[in-house]
């Protein structure tokens, strides 16, 4: 070989080596299409009627006119994965990928709801935010964090990268760190690609385009990435929409302060325990207010809507009282008010007992009016949310997303039921403008956690 040609080839082989090395690294992630590239099956569409359509491997969803949010869902429903997908969004429009949704008939007629990838290119920049589709709204928006707010690239292609392992979420625009929350609300759901709704005054057939729509499910500790972003905590904590339309805090996870024993000046010393963000009335043996004791919030309140989650054991006993007078009933048993039933209607007796048929089941009027033989209870050792709401002597009770009963308080209805119930002994009773709200002490185990209280103020 010549010395020319020892050199050419010395060359050769250090550029080709170079070129190399400069490659990107392999991925090595054994990711698993959600879209075919061809058609979309495993598909479904919900809500409203945007026209989704295949065009170059990618689905195409474009908005029209007098029709609610369309969402494409998978059929398939997924708890803690990893998620990638690319996207293109006309720069009029608002959208976003769902995850961890669904779609029940007993919840606003069956409209879809759950955690909302944001994708939004305009000024105000909160792609890759958090929100909360048809529940709390934003949770996680990106006010505090401008470099994810400049990572969007307006009409071009956009990468996301998406975390939901347990009640943590996280999310990444471009490769820049976006959102990172904490929340226990929903563990698992469908993911969706969203369509918005648009106005009179928007332009139909706009378009929204996804592609490259890859998932894990195993491995997820190997693959999960670190983010610098500080977590966003909604767990036993308001969101940001919700601190904004006046919720409170009724209990901050953390500490007794805010309630008292019903018939002490402070929190009891027994009974309860407080772990791990969650509030728990210990097993006693099943008798009422026998160890610890009811709690109930040290101020009073009139009209009101209230939130929390309760999660019951076998057989279990318990109730959120309300408009509670702590003056009254100085003898056994718990104190006096109007009660939202908490009760294992499997299992416990209650269920068949009270002068009106079944008003002493799950999220009843407790003794006075039977909730829905339908309402959405989950099964034992999950979580439910109760909601309960009283304005101007109207009230509701819900259950898990379901209105399972309403009525008017101090009505000539309501004074017939009362007079037909254990409680015809209490004169006027339930009719007071103000009062505590309780954490019924019935001696079984019994959870509760996110307790969250709009005061409303009289018009």
């Amino acid at each position: 070989m010549t010395k020319q040609k020892l050199k050419f080839s010395v060359v050769f082989i250090c550029a080709f080596l170079f070129i190399c090395c400069k490659q990107e690294p392999t991925d090595d992630t054994p990711w698993v299409s959600l879209f075919d590239g061809e058609s979309l099956n495993g598909w479904t569409q919900k809500g409203g009627k945007a026209n989704y359509t295949i065009r170059d491997n990618s689905v195409v969803g474009s908005t029209v006119h007098n029709t609610p949010n369309s969402f494409m869902t998978t059929d398939k429903m997924y708890g803690d994965f990893i998620m990638e997908l690319d996207y293109m969004v006309d720069s009029t429009m608002n959208s976003g990928i769902q995850i961890r949704s669904n779609s029940y008939p007993h919840y606003m007629d069956g409209r879809v709801h759950g955690y909302q990838i944001e994708i939004d290119p305009s000024d105000r920049a909160w792609s890759a935010g958090i929100y909360d589709e048809a529940r709390r709204g934003w949770l996680n928006p990106m006010t505090e964090n401008p470099e994810a707010q400049k990572a969007f690239k307006q009409n071009d292609w956009n990468h996301y990268r998406v975390e939901a392992i347990g009640d943590t979420l996280k999310t990444w625009i471009n490769g820049v760190p976006a959102a990172h929350l904490i929340d226990d609300r929903t563990s698992e759901g469908f993911i969706a690609l969203q369509v918005h709704s648009i106005g009179e005054d928007q332009q139909e057939g706009t378009e929204i385009i996804w592609k490259n729509i890859k998932i894990l499910t195993d491995s997820l500790s190997k693959y999960s990435k670190e983010t610098p972003v500080p977590p966003i905590i909604t767990k036993n904590a308001l969101g940001v929409d919700e601190a904004k339309n006046g919720w409170q805090m009724l209990w901050n996870g953390e500490s007794t302060e805010g309630w008292r024993g019903a018939r002490l000046d402070e929190f009891p010393e027994k009974g309860w325990e407080i772990n791990d963000g969650i509030l728990t009335v210990l097993s006693s043996g099943g008798e009422e207010s026998a160890a610890g004791g009811d709690i109930v919030t040290k101020e009073l309140y009139g009209d009101f809507e209230l939130k929390l989650d309760f999660k019951i054991t076998e057989g279990a006993n318990s109730g959120i009282k309300y408009y509670v007078d702590t003056d009254l009933n100085k003898g056994p048993g718990s104190s006096i008010g109007l009660e939202y039933q908490i009760l294992d209607d499997e299992r416990h007796p209650d269920a068949k007992l009270g002068n009106h048929e079944g008003s002493r089941t799950v999220a009843s009027l407790y003794d006075l009016i039977k909730a829905d033989e339908d309402k959405p209870i989950n099964p034992i050792g999950e979580w439910n949310t109760a909601h309960i709401i009283s304005k101007d002597g109207h009230v509701e009770h819900w259950l898990n997303g379901m209105k399972v009963l309403e009525y008017e308080r101090g009505s000539d209805e309501y004074k017939k039921l009362v007079s037909e119930s254990k409680y015809v002994t209490w004169p006027n009773f339930g009719e007071s403008e103000t009062g505590h709200i309780l954490l019924q002490d019935h001696g079984d185990r019994v959870s509760f956690k996110n307790i969250k209280i709009k005061p409303i103020t009289k018009e």
